[in-house]
């Protein structure tokens, strides 16, 4: 079951898409990133196959995709719409914050002081495209919370190798084989793109029902 969700926030109206899992074990608020809205096929994949696993899946839709804007807003406004969302929210299971891209570093940011049980980190931006020195690590690492980073290996906003080892305490880092910044792949690559998605929904389930909450869901 779908349903959509205006809410006010401080930086205007902000619409939440939940797909919603019978009996659910946890509940994952996933952001987008500063190119894409909550149609990002890493989002969809994840809200379409999670709820039929025991995990509701709500998609955050920031006010500035809302309003037609091309521009995402300083870092600092994801966080307070993230905050002014979660807080409308009367959940009976565990909390799961995350996103991709800057939606991943808002979830990081916050996740902790939501009371979230776990944060998940889609496409990481380690550091802006070409410039290493400027890294995120720091916003990873304070998380707090368990996290799962999802990376392709192509990304050219942090690759895989670009991680520390070992990785931050209670972070880890799963692959997508030829993934780009937004997880796609190549046609000629070792995984189809329908492979891939199923990479990253399992890889995200497995880790909510280790990691997360237990083997209690279905």
């Amino acid at each position: 079951m779908t349903q959509e969700r205006v809410i006010e926030t401080p930086q205007g109206p902000a619409r939440l898409e939940v797909h919603r899992a019978r009996n659910a074990s946890a509940t994952l608020v996933l952001g987008h990133g500063a190119g894409r809205g909550i149609d990002a096929p890493d989002l969809v994949a994840l809200a379409a196959a999670l709820p039929r696993n025991g995990v509701t899946v709500a998609l955050l839709e920031q006010p500035w995709v809302a309003q037609g804007r091309k521009v995402a807003p300083p870092p600092a406004s994801l966080d307070v719409v993230l905050r002014a969302v979660l807080d409308t929210l009367r959940l009976r299971t565990p909390l799961i914050v995350g996103g991709r891209s800057a939606g991943a570093r808002s979830a990081v940011r916050c996740g902790q002081s939501l009371g979230a049980s776990g944060c998940l980190a889609l496409a990481f931006p380690l550091h802006p495209p070409g410039k290493p020195e400027r890294s995120r690590l720091d916003e990873l690492a304070g998380a707090g919370v368990p996290t799962l980073v999802i990376q392709g290996d192509r990304d050219p906003m942090g690759r895989p190798e670009e991680f520390p080892d070992p990785l931050p305490p209670l972070v880890d880092l799963a692959v997508v084989p030829g993934g780009d910044h937004g997880l796609a792949v190549p046609k000629r690559g070792s995984l189809t793109q329908d492979e891939a998605w199923a990479l990253v929904v399992e890889t995200t389930l497995e880790w909510i029902v280790r990691d997360v909450v237990g083997a209690d869901l279905h």
